[in-house]
């Protein structure tokens, strides 16, 4: 499934959901590397 997040206040990044975070954040992943941020509402 592809999610978008946000990544400091300019900064989104869309790729595939790899999990979430204690804190409500989420992980998604990019060809190799994997970032972590805020989820964009729809």
């Amino acid at each position: 499934m592809i999610r978008t997040i946000s990544v400091g206040s300019y900064i989104s990044i869309q790729g595939l959901f790899e999990g979430s975070t204690a804190d409500g954040n989420i992980l998604v992943r990019v060809g190799n590397r994997t970032f972590e941020g805020k989820p964009v509402g729809h």
